[in-house]
C-alpha cells in the first residue's frame, strides 16, 4: 500500500515536471521543425497571412481549406503534446456546444454552419499562432519585430518575457514551498476533496504578492545591469540595431515558403469557387 502511494506520488511530480518543461519547450523552441529554421521575418509574415485572410471570406470550404493548411503547419512545425491537447480539447467543447445551442433554440443545419464559421476562424488563426510562434525562440521574434522596424522597448519587453517565464515558475515554486513547510499539517481532505481545494487555492493567493515582490527585485536588478552596459543607447543607435541584425539572411527557401503559402491559399479560394459554401450573414 505504501509502495503504491509513493508510486503515484512520484507518477504526480513527474507529469507536473512534464507540464513545466513542455511550457519551456514550447517558449523556447527546442523542437525545431519547419519554420524554425526560416528568417523570423518571413515566419511573421506567414503568420500574418493566415491571422488576416480567414476574416476576409464567409465561405466554409475556404475556411476548411485554410484550416487544413495550418492543421499540416503545426504538423511540420513540431508543436508539443501539451499546447496541441489544450488545443483539442477546446475545438471539441466548442464543437459540442454548437450542436448543444442550435437543438436548444431550436436551430436547422443553416444555425450550426453560421456557428461554425466562427469558429472554423478562430481555430484557423489559433492553429496558425501555434506554428509560428512555437517555432520562434525569443531571441528571434525579438530581433524580428526589431528588424520590422518596432519600438526597442516592446522587442526587448518580448524577449524579457520569455525569459522571465522560467524565473516565475522558480520563484512560485519556491514561496508555495515555502509556505507548506510553515504551514500546520493538512486536515482530512473532506468531501470530493474541498478542503484540499481550499487549502491549495488559499496557499496560491497567499504566494502572489511574495512572488510580485521577488520578481520586480530581480527585474529592477537586471534592468539596472543593462542600462549600466548601455543598453538603451544601442537599442536605439542604428549602429548597434545594425550589428545586432547583423545575422538575419534571408535565403530562396524564405521566398519559398511565402510562394507556397501564397500558392495554397489561392487554392483554398479557388476551391471554395468551385464548391461553394457560402454562409449568409444577416
Amino acid at each position: 500500500m505504501a509502495a503504491a502511494e509513493r508510486h503515484r506520488r512520484e507518477r504526480d511530480t513527474l507529469s507536473v515536471e512534464w507540464v513545466k518543461l513542455e511550457l519551456l519547450r514550447t517558449a523556447y523552441a527546442t523542437r525545431g521543425g519547419l519554420l524554425a529554421s526560416r528568417d523570423p521575418r518571413f515566419v511573421i509574415g506567414w503568420y500574418l497571412v493566415f491571422a488576416v485572410v480567414p476574416w476576409l471570406t464567409h465561405d466554409l470550404t475556404v475556411l476548411a481549406g485554410l484550416f487544413l493548411v495550418c492543421a499540416a503547419a503545426v504538423v511540420l512545425s513540431r508543436v508539443g503534446p501539451l499546447i496541441l491537447g489544450l488545443f483539442l480539447i477546446g475545438f471539441v467543447l466548442e464543437s459540442v456546444y454548437l450542436l448543444v445551442a442550435s437543438w436548444f433554440f431550436g436551430g436547422d443545419l443553416g444555425t450550426v454552419l453560421a456557428l461554425s464559421e466562427l469558429t472554423l476562424k478562430l481555430a484557423t488563426v489559433s492553429l496558425a499562432s501555434m506554428a509560428a510562434f512555437v517555432s520562434l525562440d525569443p531571441e528571434k521574434l525579438s530581433d524580428a519585430l526589431l528588424a520590422l522596424h518596432a519600438p526597442a522597448m516592446v522587442a526587448f519587453g518580448v524577449s524579457y518575457g520569455y525569459r522571465m517565464l522560467p524565473v516565475l515558475m522558480e520563484e512560485f515554486h519556491t514561496v508555495v514551498d515555502g509556505y507548506r513547510l510553515r504551514a500546520a499539517p493538512p486536515p482530512p481532505p473532506g468531501f470530493l476533496g474541498w478542503r484540499a481545494a481550499v487549502r491549495l487555492a488559499t496557499t496560491v493567493v497567499a504566494a502572489f504578492y511574495p512572488l510580485m515582490l521577488n520578481t520586480a527585485k530581480r527585474t529592477r536588478t537586471t534592468v539596472e545591469a543593462l542600462e549600466t552596459k548601455g543598453f538603451t543607447y544601442a537599442a536605439e543607435h542604428p549602429a548597434g540595431r545594425r550589428i545586432r541584425l547583423s545575422h538575419l539572411r534571408a535565403d530562396r527557401w524564405d521566398v519559398l515558403l511565402i510562394a507556397v503559402t501564397a500558392l495554397l491559399v489561392a487554392g483554398c479560394f479557388g476551391l471554395g469557387q468551385v464548391y461553394p459554401m457560402p454562409v449568409r450573414v444577416r
